[in-house]
């Protein structure tokens, strides 16, 4: 009898399917994509595939981002419920507003957004690219950023550049503890601290390096260190692990702490195995863009890719 993994990889093969990961999916799911990374490569695979379906592991938000760059072709998420605590933290009735009441402003949009949110933006951005979307504006030109307040921040202290800010946040990466940070990090002395800009200002003040998911993952491997303690969403050690197999790796502690002493996102986990083998066979549920937002979000989608190259 074949096993789950065999029959979707069977199914994909015959359906000519895509399957596109992120860092944070499981383990078991990580392992029979054909793609796993962070949103910006995310994108960048969806815009260049060739495959008559994708199948987005990942949250709602990213599966609307390669339904946009791919309009011909079918987008099927393993569960529509999967979606993101920043980008519900964004409104686009409410957002709209607060554009009109600033105007003259060049509005960036992190990439953890609707569809609708990046159909109002000039340019998008990921936590790989922000600083450099950033800035590409003029300097005398006025920014608003959102959702994400925490990113938004960042960005600011590292530009010096004054922007104005949607009050969004990320509850995986809010939910780091300092206390229980710096009671680890007593533990583990000689580990260096890496952190994900979305988390709030009194962890990256700890780390040695800040950056995405991927630009975490390189500086583990290029740095001589031999511990880590790694403030993003646990899913990330999986892949990082394999990157690095002699190096340890420790997740930051959450301020709950009750199980996995880590922080997980609800969202990227409620796809499973069972859920992608189904969503292949059956072709759904779907992911879907209203083809007059498509066209106004992929301008700031492109922008952000031209200017990523």
């Amino acid at each position: 009898m074949k096993s789950l993994k065999e029959k979707i990889l069977e199914l994909k093969k015959n359906k000519n399917v895509v399957i596109l990961a992120h860092y944070y999916q499981e383990p078991e799911i990580q392992e029979i994509a054909d793609y796993v990374g962070d949103s910006l490569g995310l994108s960048q695979e969806a815009e260049k595939s060739n495959a008559a379906i994708i199948l987005f592991a990942g949250v709602h938000f990213m599966a609307e981002t390669a339904k946009i760059l791919n309009p011909n072709k079918k987008v099927i998420l393993p569960d529509l419920k999967a979606g993101c605590s920043l980008a519900e933290s964004c409104p686009p009735d409410i957002f709209r507003k607060f554009i009109e009441a600033h105007p003259n402003h060049i509005v960036i949009t992190y990439v953890n957004c609707s569809a609708e949110i990046k159909a109002l933006s000039d340019i998008v951005c990921t936590s790989s690219n922000a600083l450099k979307i950033v800035e590409s504006v003029p300097k005398n030109t006025p920014i608003i950023f959102a959702p994400d307040k925490n990113l938004g921040r960042y960005i600011m202290q590292k530009t010096g550049r004054d922007m104005l800010l949607w009050d969004g946040s990320c509850i995986v990466h809010e939910a780091f503890s300092l206390d229980k940070l710096i009671e680890l990090h007593k533990i583990h002395p000689d580990a260096k601290i890496i952190a994900h800009p979305e988390s709030e200002t009194h962890i990256l003040e700890t780390a040695s390096y800040i950056g995405s998911t991927a630009g975490m993952i390189d500086f583990v491997k290029s740095n001589s260190s031999n511990k880590f303690i790694v403030a993003t969403e646990a899913g990330i050690l999986y892949k990082m692990q394999q990157e690095v197999p002699n190096k340890t790796l420790i997740p930051a502690p959450s301020q709950e702490d009750n199980t996995c002493a880590c922080s997980e996102c609800g969202f990227m986990k409620m796809n499973t195995l069972q859920k992608v083998y189904d969503c292949l066979l059956n072709e759904s549920p779907e992911v879907t863009v209203s083809e007059e937002i498509r066209k106004k979000a992929l301008i700031p989608i492109e922008r952000m890719l031209e200017l990523s190259k």
